[in-house]
């Protein structure tokens, strides 16, 4: 045999990661004690245990506590007792402490990467390579953040005690998600591991012990249902944030309705794929590899969606079936596996169930010849072609080894195919002409794009979706935001609408009844009902009449405004010569607006006009700061730099307040036009006249047609249908505090981002209810990111 020939025989042999140290960790440690609550190791009061098992064999790894309501309770109770001291020490402290972490983590690196693969199933090169080493970073970049809070967050503080809940695919890697900026900030954490994977997090409860955390700061909660469930209805807590499931987090969100609770969600995905047909294939099709088969397809981000354009899909379909079929199946702790087993037997059997279901809708369902493990919970990769947009494998996240192939024409096609979906977030593009994938890139309803690339995260650069996939952003500056409040000058507590309007005295006069219509697409239109309210002045007379808007009439409006193109494709620069001239024609008319205020309200006349002018003055804010608000580049520690844009919400529904009724509605309509936003408001109830006679300024201000869409009624009704409506994007709600918990509960069909007072009025006239705070819930961040070099 001749060397050629001894090379093209050679095959790969066993390469096992040594798991003695592991298994000696296993062996000399106590699970039945294995919540760590305020310093100390403890037993679930209940005594109840749960098994934790290797996919790779379905052997039992060990038998861990099972915490239940009264042991999260104890460990809320010792994260609060803790606060005080740790939000009270300075950053420079804070620092210290989430650098210990990070270097205790290194000095455990090995064990950290086997107990994940062991547990988990992911391949030891995974979790080796990608996944400890980026929780580590996690720690000591944020070690960074809690020294800079001062200067880079002035204003802000800790919001109090988080409870935090991470899913099994990433077990060590979330947990330095959440747990890292809650220290920065200045929070106290109770967090609850998945129940398939725990060990890491108790490691890292060890870990905590020797960095010198002070007790109470971290908690950990071992648990099922009744401790997610505990940690997210209790009192004590300020924060949640959850990752997992997009169905567990229509629960949650539903949960905290009316609580106050701050609350970020980073859920499930259905990712695109797209491969342009000038890319380099070769390169795609082992980032594909990386998109699709990383972690075993259980990645929230994988991409899932193979997109590839119709000239270029039969040779790319070739390569990717030649690139499977030498893909290696096999044990976690061996440097040779590419793919390892699911998580669990319930998770196989689930893709089983998906991938026959998209079998039986039409899809051709290829897997390579290889031979799977005799135990363990392994699957083929799949390539599933043939399939049409609305097969269950191109709309239900898998959370497996199973791509789902289309093909599209052009690049409006693909854009179209990739949107087609209810999740948002994440997406990949691939092209060698980077003019198109940054074309395509702010098109996508995608948290984060990777342009030539996929699955690249970084410490410093944001991570989260859009729609279904959740709303709030992890690592980077935005990540921060999640773990902080600022303090709003709130007011007293809105009081419920009355149930029926009271008589109101017709003045008497030679006037010709008017009745205000509805605003909608640009016109002024009659209320789909044909009712009317009147409305009274501070002296008991009519002093007008408004359309009564329903349902049809918000369907409408939010048509329209979905409609108009113009004002969210405008430059910032446009938008902003919009405002002024808003202003400016608002303050031709500072004297008649005035009059209105002070006739409904009661206000003297210099309170009256010092409100105008201060909307005048707030449109001039905002008209200033719509093309300075802007994103930013971020440089992770790679040959890529990450582009963080701003990006409209898309339609957002404001139900403004009867307080300061002209510059509680200016205060809110501003910031959501200058980010590019179109917008439905439901005016003050009481005091609509000021909103109704703002169309005639908005008409000749240069204002786009369905830019402002404003439909007078019954707030508390008509903030629930905007929430419900699944084509509303954003939701701001100032009302009392049964419609606010009302509309955060029927915001869940398509996890819209909602921002309410909870049944509480806000200064508007102090500089804290105006600026930056504002415009961040105006936008999206969304993260590209862009290689260089060779």
């Amino acid at each position: 045999m001749n060397i050629l020939e001894r090379y093209h025989g050679m095959e790969y042999g066993p390469a096992p990661e040594a798991r003695n140290e592991a298994d000696a960790w296993l062996a000399g440690r106590d699970f039945g004690k294995a919540l760590f609550i305020g310093g100390h190791w403890q037993a679930a009061t209940s005594g109840k245990t749960f098994e934790t098992s290797d996919p790779s064999s379905g052997k039992l790894l060990a038998k861990v506590s099972d915490a239940g309501a009264v042991d999260i309770d104890a460990a809320v109770s010792a994260a609060a007792k803790a606060l005080p001291k740790w939000s009270a020490s300075s950053g420079y402290q804070r620092a210290k402490v989430l650098y210990a972490i990070g270097r205790a983590m290194q000095r455990h690196q090995r064990l950290l990467a086997v107990l994940e693969s062991i547990d988990n199933g992911k391949p030891i090169r995974e979790s080796r390579d990608i996944d400890v080493p980026l929780a580590i970073r996690h720690f000591i970049h944020h070690a960074g953040w809690a020294q800079a809070l001062d200067r880079d967050f002035p204003g802000y503080k800790g919001v109090g005690v988080v409870g935090q809940i991470i899913p099994w695919n990433f077990p060590l890697l979330m947990l330095a998600w959440k747990i890292a900026p809650a220290l920065a900030a200045g929070c106290t954490v109770v967090l609850k591991p998945a129940e398939f994977t725990p060990l890491t997090a108790i490691l890292f409860a060890e870990i905590c012990e020797r960095a010198g955390v002070p007790i109470g700061v971290v908690n950990i909660v071992q648990g099922g249902p009744e401790a997610g469930a505990a940690i997210v209805n209790h009192p004590g807590i300020q924060k949640i944030a959850f990752t997992g499931s997009s169905e567990v987090g229509k629960i949650i969100r539903k949960a905290t309705a009316g609580s106050g609770k701050k609350l970020s969600l980073e859920l499930g995905g259905k990712s695109a794929f797209i491969v342009f047909e000038d890319a380099d294939l070769d390169s795609a099709v082992e980032g594909l590899v990386d998109g699709i088969w990383f972690n075993q397809g259980q990645v929230c981000c994988a991409g899932s969606r193979l997109l590839v354009q119709e000239g270029i899909a039969d040779a790319f379909i070739a390569k990717v079936k030649t690139r499977m079929s030498r893909l290696r199946v096999g044990s976690p702790l061996d440097k040779n596996t590419d793919i390892g087993p699911l998580v669990d037997l319930s998770q196989l059997d689930r893709v089983k169930g998906l991938v026959a279901e998209g079998a039986k809708q039409g899809a051709i369902c290829w897997q390579p010849d290889a031979v799977l493990p005799s135990s363990g919970y392994y699957h083929l990769p799949t390539l599933a072609t043939g399939v049409s947009p609305a097969n269950i494998l191109a709309q239900e996240e898998v959370f497996g080894p199973v791509l789902a192939t289309m093909t599209f024409r052009n690049t409006e096609e693909a854009i179209e195919l990739a949107n087609n979906t209810r999740y948002g977030l994440a997406a990949s593009v691939w092209s060698e002409n980077v003019n198109l994938a940054l074309h395509v890139a702010p098109q996508l309803k995608a948290g984060v794009v990777w342009v030539n690339g996929t699955n690249m995260f970084d410490a410093a650069c944001g991570f989260g979706g859009y729609r279904e996939s959740g709303f709030g952003r992890e690592g980077g500056r935005e990540g921060m935001f999640e773990y902080l409040a600022a303090k709003l000058p709130l007011g007293p507590a809105i009081k419920p609408a009355a149930a029926s309007a009271q008589p109101v005295e017709r003045s008497e006069g030679d006037a010709i009844d008017r009745t205000a219509k509805l605003f909608i697409g640009g016109k002024q239109v009659r209320p789909d009902g044909n009712y009317s309210i009147g409305i009274a002045t501070a002296k008991g007379k009519l002093a007008g009449e408004v359309g009564l808007g329903n349902r049809k009439d918000i369907r409408d409006a939010v048509a329209a405004a979905r409609a108009c193109k113009g004002w969210p494709e405008a430059t910032a620069y446009n938008r902003s010569q919009v405002l002024y001239y808003l202003a400016e024609n608002l303050s031709g008319r500072t004297d008649e607006f005035a009059a209105r205020l002070s006739e409904l309200t009661g206000a003297g006349a210099k309170a009256a006009r010092e409100e105008v002018e201060q909307s005048i003055e707030r449109l001039f804010l905002y008209a200033g700061l719509a093309d300075k608000f802007e994103g930013r580049v971020h440089q992770p520690p790679a040959r890529a730099v990450t582009l963080a844009l701003h990006e409209p919400v898309g339609v957002v529904g404001i139900v403004a307040p009867d307080n300061a009724p002209l510059l509680g509605l200016i205060s809110l309509l501003a910031p959501a036009l200058a980010m590019g936003n179109t917008v439905v408001a439901v005016p003050s109830e009481k005091y609509p006249l000021l909103a109704t006679d703002l169309y005639q300024v908005i008409e000749y201000s240069d204002v786009p047609a369905g830019a402002i869409n404003i439909v007078t009624g019954r707030s508390a009704e008509l903030a629930s249908v905007l929430a419900k409506h699944d084509d509303v994007d954003g939701l701001w709600v100032f009302a009392d505090a049964e419609t606010c918990a009302k509309a955060e509960a029927d915001s869940v069909g398509n996890l819209k981002r909602v921002w309410t007072g909870n049944g509480r009025s806000l200064d508007w006239a102090s500089a804290d209810a105006a600026g930056d705070a504002l415009l961040r819930r105006a936008v999206e961040v969304k993260n590209v990111w862009v290689p260089y070099g060779d």
